[in-house]
């Protein structure tokens, strides 16, 4: 065999000249992992609040239909069956006021890959710009940079050049801020986007999990009129349902655009399972659970608020979502330091963008013995 250093690497080793990775930060978890060894280490273990992963069981509900639909040997398709559409289209008018036909919507492997692939599938690429809020979930700057776009921050759509974006994502609630765009700031989002012909995808996945402020979808009539052109909304029963570990989510809007991802994910084959797609019916199509879970995370989310306060936090926004974004007005890798020393993994606010490095966001997705726990350190360390 041939050992001929002189031989250019193949795509995707290490010396190779264009290796898509080199377009992407740090992943951000892995610079964690330090603190996380640190809070291990403590002797009443662990209170992780870190990456907001649900803990509590799938319901029965979802589980029973999950396991009915077991034995299917063929292919499901990527659109699923029209009772699946039905449901999506179901929960967005019961939900969301929205009147979106089952052509309109197109199930997904998850919220995540839809975020990290979209400029792609659009057809982005150098000389586009992916816009995105300041403060904001990473995969949206990941995305842009997979295709070659240019990631822009914005606080407000009017710093914005109309010429030169072609994606503009808005998130409410917020991850991570929890905070809610109200009917108003969304229209105008709407307004601005079409004035300039920018396809506007709104990440909607936290809007069940709205409590001191009512989410609102852009594809409600009172934020774009009775008309869904050059809109999308980006739906997950991750945390809803406690649906992290089936991809279980869905993308719903104007139908000419959902049509051009269909076809383009056939041919990628990018399918949702069909047990998970006949689960994800059952979850769309039952309000109880869901009602359930929102009283664990309420619990959850009163004690914790309560003890971060008493410890001397403060907490901004979080009127929504699963998170209390919290700040002691030092920087954030200190704050995440000092709770690991308590056996408490908190995530940095800079994972979220330079803005952010004073606040750490907290997640109440941690069991209630967990956030018990926790909360008695904090009481303790005061």
């Amino acid at each position: 065999m041939s050992t001929n250093s002189t031989r250019a690497p193949f795509p995707g080793h290490p010396g190779a000249a264009r290796r898509v990775s080199d377009r992407l930060p740090v992943f951000p978890w892995d610079k964690l992992e330090p603190y996380k060894a640190t809070a291990l280490a403590h002797p009443g273990g662990l209170c992780d609040f870190s990456v907001g992963t649900p803990v509590d069981p799938v319901p029965e509900v979802i589980q029973k239909a999950l396991a009915a639909h077991t034995d299917t040997p063929g292919y499901p398709t990527v659109w699923g069956p029209l009772e699946l559409r039905e449901a999506i289209a179901g929960w967005l008018h019961r939900r969301c006021g929205a009147e979106v036909g089952p052509r309109a919507v197109l199930p997904t492997v998850g919220s995540k890959e839809l975020v990290a692939s979209l400029p792609t599938q659009l057809g982005l690429g150098p000389g586009d710009q992916v816009a995105y809020p300041r403060l904001a979930y990473p995969t949206y700057e990941v995305g842009a940079r997979l295709c070659g776009a240019e990631a822009v921050e914005y606080d407000s759509v009017d710093e914005l050049d109309g010429s030169r974006v072609r994606l503009l994502w808005v998130n409410s609630p917020s991850n991570p801020t929890g905070r809610v765009l109200g009917a108003d700031e969304l229209r105008r989002a709407v307004e601005w986007a079409r004035e300039h012909r920018v396809l506007l995808v709104s990440d909607e996945c936290y809007f069940e999990l709205g409590w001191e402020a009512e989410p609102v979808s852009v594809l409600h009539p009172d934020v774009c009129g009775d008309d869904h052109e050059g809109l999308l909304a980006v739906h997950s029963l991750s945390k809803r349902s406690n649906l992290a570990g089936y991809r279980a989510s869905f993308v719903a809007g104007d139908p000419v655009v959902v049509a051009e991802l269909l076809g383009l994910r056939k041919h990628g084959g990018m399918i949702v399972p069909a047990p998970v797609q006949a689960a994800t019916i059952a979850a769309l199509t039952d309000d109880a659970h869901v009602a359930e879970q929102r009283e664990r995370y309420a619990a959850r989310r009163s004690a914790l608020r309560a003890a971060l306060e008493a410890y001397g936090f403060r907490v901004e926004h979080s009127e929504a979502s699963l998170y209390l974004w919290a700040t002691q007005d030092r920087p954030c890798w200190e704050t995440v330091a000092e709770l690991a020393g308590l056996g408490i993994l908190v995530a940095p606010g800079d994972f979220y963008g330079p803005s952010g490095d004073r606040f750490v966001r907290v997640a109440f997705t941690a069991t209630d013995e967990r956030v018990a726990a926790a909360v008695e350190r904090l009481t303790a360390a005061r």
